[in-house]
This record gives C-alpha cells, structure tokens and sequence, in this order.
C-alpha cells in the first residue's frame, strides 16, 4: 500500500500565505502523476494543480499565478505554494498521487486524509 501524509494547512489572514507538503510512503515502486485537490463546504471536489515526473504542470484557471506547485522525485514529496490567499482559497486541500505499488504490481491513485487551509481575518 501507498500512504500519503499532507502537512502545512492552517489559519492565515487574507493576503498571507502557506506552503502545503505532501510525502508518499510504503510500497511504492515508482510515483507517476501527483497533485492537489480542494473541497470546500458544500461543494465539489476540484483540480487545484497537477504535476508529472517529468515535471509537466497544470493548474486549475482559478489559481493560476497565485499558487505554484513542485515535486522531489527523491523524496517523494509534492510541495504546494499559496500566495496571496483568498477567503474563497479555503478548503481541505487533498494531496493525490498516481502510483504503480511494488508488491501488488498494480497502479491506482491514491488520496490522502486532507489538510485544512482556512482563510480569515
């Protein structure tokens, strides 16, 4: 099994900004697409940005030049930058990695448990 583990989410006032991480772990054989994704209340799950081992990069248009997002493929981390945050940026931000698993021999997506970003003054 592949794990997850987001970190970096928090409280922050409009205007600030956070950097969210994400580390897989376990049988991992090799990590292909990893990525971030949003929840917030009452709406629908979304694209915030996605990145490939090769490095391509897609963002949701509504993050666009506000958010940047970054991989180490050594450690199997996604990093996440939010600039100038909005009280509308707030949400669980769930990190999602693509991955071929080494003892199953099978590739899925996996999801992590979620990080809070609340923005509020």
């Amino acid at each position: 099994q592949v794990q997850l583990v987001e970190s970096g989410g928090g409280l922050v006032q409009p205007g600030g900004s956070l950097r969210l991480s994400c580390t897989a772990s376990g049988s991992i054989f090799t990590i292909y697409t990893m990525g971030w994704y949003r929840q917030a209340p009452g709406k629908q799950r979304e694209l915030v940005a996605t990145i490939t081992r090769g490095g391509t990069i897609n963002y949701a248009d509504s993050v666009k030049e506000q958010f940047t997002i970054s991989r180490d493929n050594a450690k199997n981390t996604v990093y996440l930058q939010m600039n100038s945050l909005r009280p509308e940026d707030t949400a669980v931000y769930l990190c999602n990695a693509n991955a071929l698993d080494s003892r199953l021999l099978t590739r899925r997506d996996y999801w992590g448990q979620g990080t809070q970003v609340t923005v509020s003054s």
